[in-house]
């Protein structure tokens, strides 16, 4: 069994997190400015056993796609191309800025960290592949 990915995708920066390979618990790895999210994520493919790539699915409160949108297909096209092996699932993000702010407000953390958005973006994915995994292992459960 190999990690989980999770990108929390956006204009300027990307936050990044993985599972332990027993895919149970998610953990931040990192936040890259976007234009490097591809070679990073080649490299880290080419020395981790990575399962999926969990990539946010944004959208506004009434269900519609966030403005977003049309950029994040456009780099999965292009992160397809460049890792075709790579399979990619969609998930909601919808409140997990939010949620990664207040768990940095709840965690205790001075206003300057607080104001460092990489942290903030990187929390998000965490968070993203939390709920992914708790999803998926509601889902099993079920069957």
């Amino acid at each position: 069994m190999g990690i989980i990915i999770a990108l929390d995708f956006g204009e300027k920066r990307t936050g990044i997190a993985a599972t332990d390979p027993m895919q149970i618990i998610a953990s931040g790895l990192t936040t890259l400015s976007t234009p490097e999210l591809i070679p990073f994520l080649k490299k880290y493919c080419q020395e981790q056993a990575v399962d999926r790539c969990v990539i946010g699915l944004p959208k506004q409160m009434d269900n519609s796609p966030s403005e977003v949108e049309p950029k994040i297909l456009a780099f999965i096209q292009k992160l397809t191309k460049a890792i075709p092996s790579l399979p990619i699932e969609r998930y909601d993000e919808r409140f997990t800025s939010k949620m990664a702010f207040q768990s940095m407000l709840d965690g205790g953390l001075k206003k300057e960290k607080r104001k460092n958005k990489g942290l903030v973006d990187k929390i998000s994915a965490t968070l993203l592949l939390q709920s992914y995994l708790d999803a998926s292992l509601h889902s099993k459960n079920k069957e």
